[in-house]
């Protein structure tokens, strides 16, 4: 099977490629690189924007994945206007033209920021989708315009994601669990903005399954998906991460508790990817510091700005300005 990933130099992409190559399957990434190539050596890699994508250059895949487009809520905030257009237009545009190409499996990777706030109550696929704030639009845009495509031959998977945190080989330090593994390693400290706020977590080899899983699902599945490795209140993410550091690490870990207003609170069911997909989460918060404290010769500059999407982001804006 030949697989295309638009976005496939990214967090997730760079995890994903290597467990596709070890299954077997032929992988191409597409990709504008803004955070370097740390995909395995002999990966077939174009930097390009999907944009820049043709019918004709999509006709030998049997599947397409979308990981492309801006990842977190600083970046839209920053450039909403390029949000737009990378979260809707660009996985709109890109499943249209896989369509078209007679590509078997569109995949595209959402977010539960889609829910925006809710009022404790476990969200399943069938739930409101009620952002107000930019991400969350633009991510619930994007999917609606791939689902609108399915049919005929044509199978069209979405997942809303939970924050997925975990080592990559393309790492981020902006994430809950590794914004939290960083401060506590670094500064003996974990700040907490709001301890009571839910957020489903979702370990990187939790989410890596999730899309194998996606990929060998049967034809005819289609259908939006949320995934989690687990809710949690982020008041518990801070406690698991200190209590791990200082066991594990022999480290003093303080807490330091704020309640500031916090516009995004939702835990999730992701009972539908177990039943239909077979996705079965295995890992927990614990387990995604466990891989970051075995991982963590990899990453240890922690004030590398290539670790930061916005960090990256806002230089690319400034030089394109100049």
């Amino acid at each position: 099977m030949k697989i295309l990933l638009a976005g496939g130099g990214g967090y997730i992409g760079s995890a994903l490629v290597p467990a596709l190559l070890e299954r077997g399957y032929s992988v191409t990434v597409v990709d504008l690189l803004w955070f370097g190539n740390h995909l395995p050596e002999g990966v077939t890699v174009f930097q390009k924007d999907v944009f820049h994508l043709q019918e004709t250059e999509l006709k030998e895949f049997d599947e397409v994945i979308f990981l492309a487009g801006l990842s977190n809520d600083p970046m839209a905030e920053y450039s909403p206007s390029k949000n737009f257009i990378s979260n809707a237009a660009a996985p709109a545009y890109l499943a249209y033209l896989a369509k078209r190409a007679d590509v078997k499996r569109y995949i595209y990777a959402g977010s539960c920021s889609v829910y925006g706030y809710t009022v404790n109550e476990l969200y399943d696929e069938e739930s409101p989708a009620v952002s107000q704030y930019p991400y969350g639009i633009s991510k619930l845009q994007g999917e609606q315009a791939a689902m609108q495509l399915r049919g005929n031959g044509f199978s069209v998977i979405c997942f809303r994601q939970g924050t997925v945190s975990g080592y990559s080989p393309r790492m981020r330090l902006d994430l809950i669990v590794n914004t939290m593994y960083k401060t506590a390693v670094q500064k003996g400290e974990i700040v907490v903005n709001n301890p009571s706020i839910w957020r489903p977590i979702l370990s990187i080899e939790d989410a890596v399954s999730a899309y194998v899983r996606a990929i060998e699902a049967s034809d005819e599945i289609s259908g939006v998906f949320n995934l989690a490795s687990g809710n949690y209140t982020v008041g518990e993410v801070a406690d698991v991460v200190k209590d791990h550091i200082q066991e594990k690490m022999n480290r003093k870990v303080k807490l330091t508790i704020k309640h500031l207003q916090d516009f995004r609170n939702y835990k999730v069911s992701v009972e539908k990817a177990i039943n239909v997909l077979s996705f079965k989460p295995r890992h927990s918060v614990g387990s995604i510091v466990d891989h970051l404290m075995l991982h963590a010769e990899k990453f240890r500059d922690f004030d590398n700005p290539a670790y930061y999407n916005i960090r990256v982001f806002e230089a690319l804006e400034k030089d394109e300005k100049r």
